[in-house]
């Protein structure tokens, strides 16, 4: 055997799962997704930090709906999932929802399965996973981390303040609601290096009225949503 050839044997035999998974649309995207019901406490983050301040926010507006409307609105929000490995679901949005709705004693919630990976091995998994934007391994200082540092729950995921801030920024209109994967990290993560943590932890309404004006320059601009300076700039 060549040297090194121990070494890569493993990331070809990866490579080559990969590959095959991904030259085979109907293994990997649901064509007509499957909708069925999950207990919360099973569900699989796929990223490390969530907003508290967003969770709390959603927590009372569950409350104020829960008896009169709570099955109509479970209906509506889905929560979509990837299904992995052993048969896991990996929520792979509405993260703050889960995790409110789990906080509010809710035992189970509908998913949606976006797409069906439960034939590959734990680091094939997570390679597609990453490939596909499914995934944000960053905690809550910014730093990309492994996907083994992905908590297990929904509620061992930590609160990154940051998130909470670029969530009010958002509906403060700092920026449009986009598309582009996990758009809200990237305006905290752009937050972050500009703002004092102590500062959105101790008075979040004057960080918003800071994150506003930092929203309008020309350096975001690159961030998905930008909705540029105003008129009088």
């Amino acid at each position: 055997m060549a040297p090194g050839g121990l070494l890569l044997a493993a990331p070809l035999r990866r490579y080559d799962q990969v590959r095959a998974l991904l030259e085979e649309p109907h293994m990997t995207t649901v064509r007509e997704p499957i909708l069925t019901t999950v207990a919360i406490s099973e569900l699989r983050p796929t990223q490390i930090t969530v907003g508290m301040r967003e969770v709390m926010a959603k927590r009372k507006h569950w409350r104020e709906m829960a008896k009169k409307q709570g099955g109509k609105f479970l209906g509506k929000h889905m929560i979509p999932v990837i299904l992995g490995p052993k048969q896991r679901h990996y929520v792979i949005d509405h993260h703050h929802l889960a995790r409110a709705l789990h906080d509010e004693n809710v035992k189970e919630v509908a998913v949606t399965v976006i797409a069906n990976l439960s034939k590959l091995d734990g680091d094939a998994f997570w390679t597609v996973m990453d490939d596909r934007s499914w995934m944000h391994p960053f905690d809550a200082k910014g730093r990309r981390r492994d996907y083994r540092d992905i908590p297990k729950s929904l509620m061992d995921m930590v609160d990154d303040p940051f998130r909470s801030l670029a969530g009010e920024l958002r509906r403060a209109g700092g920026f449009a609601k986009e598309t582009t994967p996990f758009s809200e990290f990237l305006w905290a993560d752009f937050l972050r290096r500009r703002m004092k943590r102590k500062l959105v932890e101790r008075d979040f309404d004057r960080a918003v009225a800071k994150a506003l004006e930092l929203a309008k320059s020309k350096d975001a601009d690159y961030l998905p949503g930008w909705c540029g300076p105003s008129p009088e700039d």
